[in-house]
């Protein structure tokens, strides 16, 4: 049985400056590095010595590196992990964005809409770098893995895992906030592919 412990970074300080995330390199602050310790403390005791796996950005890196010493393990750094790149928006005030932001057409085409940031990813840059780390990520066999990841890029954890066909995937949207751990499990009978729980916070 593999059981995934799907983690989004706690809270980090562009989230109380009001700015763009995306590869904006922002910490944590105070109280997420407290979170951080919350959500280690809950994985302790579900997943002792379980893989970690990691954005190489430093508010999900400090985020695993608190789990991975309370677990007993390493951090593996994946780059394909990083939220969404907003391009020039990145670090910006989110008005900056809101002003500029062209949303997604009804119908057609949604993954490689041109959202009007220059520089910007589109979803579908997004979600083909998240499958591809998912792929990687759960070839060893495995009891327990934890992937800390952003809120955007963890949709396409989610996607990836249920078999979502990429293409599909223009309107899938799953909430995900600072801190949350959603639980995904497979297990050795059927296989299936089963989302345990989302986005639990009650640990915060």
């Amino acid at each position: 049985m593999r059981t995934l412990h799907v983690v989004t970074h706690p809270e980090a300080t562009h989230h109380v400056a009001g700015l763009v995330g995306g590869w904006f390199d922002s910490d944590l602050t105070p109280r997420g590095l407290d979170q951080a310790a919350k959500i280690a403390d809950v994985l302790a005791t579900r997943a002792a010595g379980a893989e970690v796996y990691s954005s190489d950005l430093l508010r999900t890196r400090r985020t695993a590196e608190v789990v991975a010493n309370r677990l007993g393990t390493g951090v593996t750094l994946d780059g394909d992990l990083r939220e969404k790149s907003y391009g020039e928006a990145g670090g910006r005030p989110q008005s900056w964005l809101d002003a500029r932001f062209v949303p997604p057409p009804r119908d057609g085409e949604r993954m490689r809409h041109d959202e009007g940031i220059p520089g910007a990813e589109t979803k579908h840059d997004l979600a083909v770098r998240v499958y591809a780390a998912l792929d990687r990520i759960v070839k060893p066999e495995a009891a327990h893995q934890v992937i800390v990841t952003h809120g955007m890029a963890a949709t396409f954890v989610l996607a990836a895992w249920i078999g979502m066909p990429l293409e599909a995937a223009g309107r899938v949207a799953f909430r995900f906030t600072a801190g949350g751990i959603t639980t995904l499990h497979e297990d050795d009978y059927f296989h299936n592919h089963a989302v345990v729980s989302l986005n639990d916070v009650s640990h915060l």
